[in-house]
């Protein structure tokens, strides 16, 4: 147990929908502390609070009563809108952060209905004399249509979408196609065979591939596009993509980090016209190994706009007429990703197989069917091509001695570790993890037992959780996952700030008279952190929305028999992945039949106390869609024998505050410990941006690792 070196704690609070809420301490080696309702009137999730603490009865953890709110951390909110007699109105605390419903104003030239989606402005708190009080800044639509979806998760998660109008102006400035005199001082790639591999519907092409035989091996020329040419530090544009960090994609929407005619046009490595790009030009012998780096700035024409499917086919023999000009390339681009992809296994990098997941939306917003996607050759080809482009970039930077921002990946922590040996020793193999060898490798192999068996998907995702998230760091601490020292984001600047900062950097050492590079006041730590930030928000809405459309879409099967596989144990029940659809829902443990449940941590399962009836990791079961909310995206499912319903057994408990405190516990996001100003940004800016700085959704090129 923590002794207490004093009676008051300060952090920031996270609610439950039940009521009570948790205190995530600003000191990092103090535990969370448990608030319970009565202290939690007035108090909003992200509030910074003073906390009087004490022990539990059972010693372990802490329960305390907020005494002062220091800050408060929510300026706007976003609900349904009811109206009041009065002409005014209230937003209904759906979102379980507030605690109590708010009255709002409607402003005279706001037109809102009930029901309503609409962003409010906080004007006064619950503590307030007036009450808790706000003015409606923006109206959404419906909050039950699915086409409020995108809007609401954006508001949600405070992701920019609007560009300011000087960003816009200076957009608009650009000239709609790439002009002569930018050619200058750029090493002329126009008859080069380059190529874009890339999904369907991409439209921001960032990446472009040409690779030919050497006596030693292969050369391989990576263009990626030259963001930086025309998004200069300090301009609005550069201001406006470093708030987002990064776009944020939805299905069928995307939140770009750019302006369009940037990022869809002239940015974007459109086939059959010159773009500008800075190119990572690599020779790499017959092993795999990095022979020597080049980085230059170039002009270059794609000569075909390739998709996955379309490269595939060309791997497998069967070229379309089309790319017939672009085939050898091609060819012997997949011949270089299989001995990369090779020698990065054998060295140590994770192999997690996780099927995509594709929800396709019709034109009113609604969800008409959830795909497997399939995982092609082509889409690791496209893969392994960006991967050592990135290493081999940040060993560039290494080499010239600069502190680079990287994208680094620590090891999982023991405990994790140790959770995973338990899901593996809980599919029936017991191996150990964490005695001798390298524990990429250990747990490559483990996975690998499992290919092809119906444990497979489930146990690559139990995999992936165990691990840390990866991050944006001015440390080189190396990529875990990846198995690299040296690890840089350079391929995707249309879409990633990280990528950006990158460029500048390159374009300092390679052509330092043109006045790239980054100012000596930036701070890269604390722009990876930001950026690292950025990053975690678009995930999490994208997660967050992804949940809603397959609750939207399951709407018509409730009551419909569905066969699924326990994805995950807890105390409150056990999650089934439905096999037919990469979704999953909730049996309560209520719902699990006539009987007491008790949750063996050790082996994660559930126990019957009468029966001796035990729900385990992997086990296959028939369940009914019971209950769908879509609002909040999520999905109920029964027992289901023989097509009928199991009737639940109700239970009475008399701890049931103890249980939802236990069960938000595990819920309960891993706060950083430290917060800076509401946007995670600290930023010196004039009125036109960046001045001075004092400060990762599956993606089209597979996840970002």
């Amino acid at each position: 147990m923590k002794k207490l070196s004093k009676s008051s704690v300060i952090g920031f609070v996270k609610r439950h929908p039940d009521g009570f809420g948790f205190l995530i301490p600003l000191e990092i080696d103090f535990p969370d502390v448990y608030i319970p309702r009565k202290s939690m009137v007035g108090i909003m999730t992200n509030d910074k609070v003073e906390v009087q603490v004490r022990p539990e009865p059972d010693g372990e953890r802490f329960r305390g009563n907020v005494t002062k709110v220091i800050e408060r951390g929510t300026t706007q909110v976003l609900g349904r809108f009811h109206p009041t007699e009065d002409g005014e109105g209230l937003l209904i605390d759906h979102s379980h952060g507030w605690g109590e419903n708010l009255h709002v104003v409607v402003p005279s030239q706001i037109e809102v209905t009930d029901g309503d989606l609409v962003s409010v402005e906080i004007l006064t708190y619950p503590d307030s004399p007036k009450g808790f009080t706000g003015k409606i800044k923006k109206v959404l639509g419906d909050a039950l249509d699915p086409n409020t979806d995108n809007m609401r998760m954006l508001f949600a998660h405070e992701i920019p979408y609007e560009f300011t109008d000087e960003a816009l102006k200076e957009a608009n400035s650009f000239p709609a196609e790439v002009e002569d005199q930018d050619y200058q001082d750029r090493i002329d790639l126009r008859k080069d065979m380059f190529v874009t591999i890339d999904g369907t519907t991409a439209k921001d092409f960032d990446d472009a591939v040409v690779v030919e035989s050497t006596e030693k091996g292969f050369h391989l020329k990576v263009a990626i596009a030259d963001v930086s040419h025309y998004v200069k530090i300090g301009t609005a544009i550069d201001h406006d993509a470093y708030i987002r960090g990064n776009s944020t994609y939805f299905p069928g929407f995307v939140a770009p980090m750019l302006p369009e005619n940037l990022s869809n046009h002239l940015c974007s490595l459109k086939p059959h016209v010159p773009r500008l790009a800075l190119v990572a030009d690599m020779h790499i012998d017959f092993q795999g190994e990095l022979q020597s780096t080049q980085v230059y700035e170039a002009v270059i024409e794609s000569k075909s706009r390739v998709t996955y499917g379309e490269a595939q086919e060309i791997i497998d023999g069967n070229t379309p007429e089309k790319h017939k000009h672009v085939e050898s390339y091609i060819l012997k681009a997949s011949d270089l990703a299989k001995i990369l992809m090779a020698k990065r296994f054998k060295e140590g990098s994770l192999n997690l197989e996780i099927p995509e997941t594709e929800v396709e939306i019709d034109e009113a917003g609604y969800p008409i069917d959830i795909i497997k996607s399939e995982r092609l050759f082509s889409h690791k080809l496209i893969e392994e091509m960006m991967l050592i482009a990135n290493v081999a970039v940040a060993r560039f930077l290494n080499n010239k001695q600069v502190d680079s921002i990287y994208r680094t990946h620590e090891s999982p922590d023991e405990e994790n570790i140790k959770k995973l040996e338990r899901y593996i020793h809980n599919f029936g193999l017991g191996k150990s993890l964490l005695s001798g060898g390298k524990l990429q490798k250990k747990i490559t192999k483990a996975l690998q037992l499992f290919k092809d068996l119906p444990q497979e998907h489930i146990l690559n995702i139990l995999t992936l959780r165990s691990m840390s998230q990866a991050q944006y760091t001015s440390v080189n601490i190396g990529h875990f996952g990846l198995g690299f020292e040296d690890y840089v984001h350079f391929t995707s600047p249309i879409r990633r700030y990280p990528d950006l900062i990158v460029h500048r950097q390159l374009k300092g050492i390679v052509c330092p008279e043109k006045g790239y590079g980054l100012p000596a006041a930036v701070d890269i730590a604390t722009a990876g952190s930001f950026l690292s930030a950025c990053e975690q928000r678009s995930v999490k809405a994208e997660r967050q929305l992804i949940s809603i459309k397959k609750a939207r879409f399951m709407e018509k099967f409730v009551g419909s028999e569905f066969e699924g596989i326990i994805s995950s144990v807890t105390k409150f029940g056990v999650f089934v992945l439905l096999r037919q659809y990469d979704v999953d829902g909730l049996i309560r443990l209520e719902s699990l039949g006539n009987d007491y449940f008790e949750f063996d941590e050790e082996n994660l399962c559930l126990v019957g106390k009468k029966t001796g009836k035990t729900y385990n990791l992997g086990d296959s079961l028939k369940v009914l869609v019971a209950q769908v909310d879509s609002q909040d995206g999520r999905i109920d499912f029964v027992l289901s024998e023989e097509g009928r319903y199991i009737p639940p057994t109700p239970r009475i408990e008399d701890n049931k505050s103890d249980k939802s405190r236990e069960k938000f516990a595990k819920q309960k996001t891993s706060q950083k410990k430290t917060k800076s100003s509401k946007t995670g940004l600290s930023l010196k800016t004039n009125s036109r941006g960046l001045r001075k700085t004092r400060v990762s959704k599956s993606r089209r090129k597979g996840k970002a690792r």
